[in-house]
């Protein structure tokens, strides 16, 4: 794992978590110079996704640990924020209610949270990681239909599929099946706990109203007094297509 820096040492802390087998830089690379005025920005490379390393993934709780250390390290333990991408959100979940470390203000970006038995994760993982692994490796699916299926998605839909592929990452062959295997079923087995109340921090919610009702439902279990911001959008839309929109929020949180 990598932590890549920006902006002055002495300002306030923001760490930002990477989505699902996303890149740091094409995930967070056009709001970075957005925040860097105002804070010291750290920005996670997972284990495994990173093109400097030889790791994998291992699971959320041994990541989790790693980023820890490094802000006990680094920060004395201490932040103004952390925003998480889509599964980075689990993440902020994670650092809240292990209270290893101490944030100002979580903010999780319309992350689903899903949870599942071992049974159930792995089922998932065996039949999902096949047709997406090629897209992170190549930058396309290896099934015509599923890539002719995305495209027309992405004629039809604006500029939200062509923003959030950009955000995900192009062809990536140094980070292996594994690895996103690895993220992508820890995530489902790895328990958030319900009611998370954490003195001194808030969680905030970028809740994107056409993600579905459930979502609301599902926030307001794990977080005791979560703040939602409502916006009739899809998942991470607001980063991916509106990042100047996307960071004055963030801003108007955290400072």
């Amino acid at each position: 794992m990598k932590i890549y820096t920006f902006g002055a040492e002495d300002a306030p802390v923001l760490l930002l978590l990477p989505g699902t087998c996303c890149h740091w830089k094409s995930n967070f690379g056009a709001v970075i110079p957005l925040l860097a005025d105002s804070f010291r920005v750290l920005c996670v490379s997972y284990d495994g996704f990173d093109e400097t390393e030889q790791t994998e993934f291992p699971t959320m709780l041994e990541e989790t640990e790693k980023i820890e250390a490094y802000l006990k390290t680094h920060c004395g333990g201490h932040i103004r924020a952390a925003y998480g991408c889509s599964l980075g959100g689990s993440f902020v979940g994670l650092l809240a209610a292990r209270q290893n470390i101490h944030m100002d203000y979580g903010i999780l970006g319309s992350s689903d949270l899903d949870q599942a038995s071992p049974l159930a994760a792995r089922l998932q993982t065996d039949f999902l990681l096949p047709l997406i692994y090629p897209v992170v490796r190549d930058g396309k699916f290896k099934a015509k239909f599923l890539q002719k299926r995305l495209d027309k998605r992405a004629r039809e839909s604006g500029d939200y599929v062509k923003a959030f592929l950009k955000m995900f990452g192009e062809a990536r062959p140094y980070v292996t099946m594994q690895s996103c295997k690895n993220q992508f079923y820890s995530d489902l087995i790895t328990p958030l706990p319900d009611k998370i109340h954490v003195p001194g921090t808030e969680i905030h919610i970028f809740y994107a109203l056409k993600m579905g009702k459930k979502y609301r439902v599902r926030y307001q279990q794990h977080f005791a007094h979560p703040v939602l911001h409502e916006q009739n959008l899809q998942h991470e839309e607001l980063l991916a297509c509106h990042p100047e929109q996307w960071a004055h929020l963030v801003k108007s949180i955290a400072l």
